[in-house]
């Protein structure tokens, strides 16, 4: 069996496993991604269009948030619970091809609620999208990013503290990352904080790549998430073939 075949295996076998929860998991993205493109206007009296912008623009970053950071550990801890990851180890193939079929699996689920919230948005608001050829690229590299730290950690610790870790990146990056807000508004031990830590610089990223002709960013912050994707696929990939 070829490698690809491998992968497109592992990929079905988890398919069916997961059956309706990764509609469930890809319905959970949309909705959270139009609740921060239309649901939080309604914190506004009166929003103008660079905020409007700025939230549309935020929204990918948390829809990859919540799918990489979340929901893909707490499965895994589930899988881990229940003897399926000591099981997918005794298959007769590649370790790494069942880390790439869930990778791929899960970008699947992030990416309806990118086009959903990215349409509406722009059909609803007119936020003035100006997307750059570095459009995919970056969400691919954020993408993978989510999906490598939470699959790491997923490993690394217990189920119950996996479940503790993914509640504190999901409200953390709703309510404390710049995310949907400048970086300037948080106290400056945050500011530290988030230049260490990977979710500005995926906000950044992307944003500057929805709309290019209002945000920039340094190339700088495409090397911070490369070295953060590689440590966690780093870390991933030590645990799978641990015996």
């Amino acid at each position: 069996m070829t490698f690809t075949n491998q992968v497109s295996s592992i990929i079905s076998l988890q398919a069916n496993r997961l059956g309706g929860t990764l509609i469930f998991y890809a319905l959970q993205q949309i909705i959270i991604s139009l609740g921060i493109t239309i649901g939080f206007t309604f914190l506004y009296a009166d929003i103008d269009k660079s905020t409007i912008l700025y939230l549309a623009t935020g929204a990918p970053t948390m829809i990859f948030v919540t799918c990489g950071l979340a929901c893909l550990p707490m499965q895994n801890s589930t899988a881990k619970t229940e003897g399926h990851l000591n099981f997918l180890k005794t298959l007769p193939v590649n370790r790494l091809s069942i880390v790439i079929a869930d990778t791929v699996i899960w970008l699947a689920v992030s990416l309806p609620g990118i086009i959903i919230s990215t349409l509406s948005a722009h059909f609803i608001f007119r936020p003035g999208y100006s997307f750059t050829w570095l459009v995919i690229p970056s969400c691919l590299l954020a993408a993978l990013t989510c999906i490598a730290i939470g699959y790491g950690f997923s490993y690394v610790l217990k189920p119950e503290t996996t479940l503790v870790v993914c509640m504190l990146c999901v409200f953390g990056a709703l309510m404390f990352s710049p995310i949907n807000f400048p970086m300037d508004r948080l106290p400056a031990w945050m500011q530290v904080v988030h230049n260490i830590l990977p979710i500005d610089s995926m906000a950044q990223i992307i944003r500057s790549t929805f709309a290019g002709t209002m945000f920039s960013v340094d190339f700088v912050h495409y090397i911070k998430l490369s070295l953060w994707c590689v440590a966690g696929y780093g870390v991933v990939a030590i645990m799978i073939n641990k015996k």
